[in-house]
């Protein structure tokens, strides 16, 4: 049946990029949640211990290059470690940490390692994500935890501000009800493995499960670590019956359930996009 969508060429359902910067021996980034120190020896026996911030939004292979900088260790050793760091997953993710890797600031002793730090991380995610709130709201919008943790991932990917998370999830919600493809330029970037404000007509063609322009549904996993404020968003979505968003410009975000009122605000976002990129704008 045919649906109400716009071509793949004029839905923008995103707006993405994020730079971070990696110092010798921590992560420099935003807002993170903090837990508490792990304590490996008596205080002065050791030295006061590095920390390591792993920000909200980050994928699992941003996390196991950190943690292999923060650990002076060859790159690529933590990815590899990570079959043996025995970690407490759920069912549904199959291996796949992607989404349980808790973002907050940990501490780097001289006992630790990268299987104790991702143990770390998930047992982290599983205290916040397993309480009976989480497991309540889930089952609200007819989900299970973990698609709940899918859906919060796609919320921090996705939403411009905190303010917009509810609204994210809410779009989301009515285009799995509706039947409609998510169509969210972030789970193209994670296929590609990159992250870029546009996406074109080639890149929606991409084969992978993760392109939500051609499959329906959830993507199989989440697509990077969600904060606490995401899955709150995801149990509790903002209501409304929006279908659309678009981040116009910086700061203006306009979410809408009309196919045209959308088209208009996705050419607003295309025109100003090219005088971006207009000598006259890049010599201001």
């Amino acid at each position: 049946m045919q649906m109400n969508t716009p071509p793949r060429s004029t839905i923008r359902l995103t707006r993405r990029g994020r730079l971070v910067l990696i110092a010798t021996g921590a992560v420099v980034a935003g807002a993170a949640v903090a837990v508490p120190l792990l304590t490996l020896g008596k205080p002065e026996e050791a030295p006061k211990p590095k920390t390591l911030v792993i920000p909200e939004g980050w994928r699992a292979s941003q996390i196991y290059e950190a943690i292999d900088k923060a650990l002076a260790l060859p790159s690529g050793t933590t990815r590899k470690a990570m079959p043996t760091a025995g970690l407490k997953l759920p069912s549904d993710a199959r291996g796949n940490p992607e989404g349980y890797l808790f973002p907050a600031t940990y501490p780097v002793d001289r006992k630790a390692t990268p299987q104790s730090l991702l143990a770390y991380m998930v047992d982290t995610a599983d205290k916040r994500f397993n309480g009976a709130p989480i497991a309540a709201g889930a089952q609200r919008n007819a989900v299970n935890v973990y698609q709940a943790v899918t859906v919060a991932s796609l919320v921090q990917a996705e939403a411009a501000t905190k303010a917009d998370m509810g609204k994210v999830a809410r779009v989301v919600f009515n285009r799995l009800k509706r039947g409609m493809p998510l169509q969210m330029d972030s789970t193209i970037n994670y296929a590609l493995n990159r992250s870029l404000l546009k996406t074109t007509e080639s890149d929606t063609r991409v084969q992978s499960p993760y392109n939500t322009y051609q499959r329906m549904g959830l993507p199989p996993t989440p697509i990077d670590n969600p904060g606490e404020e995401a899955m709150r968003a995801a149990i509790s979505p903002t209501p409304g019956d929006w279908l659309y968003f678009v981040t116009v410009k910086p700061g203006d975000t306009r979410f809408t359930a009309g196919l045209a009122e959308h088209q208009r605000n996705v050419a607003e976002f295309n025109r100003n996009q090219k005088a971006a990129k207009s000598p006259s704008a890049a010599a201001g």
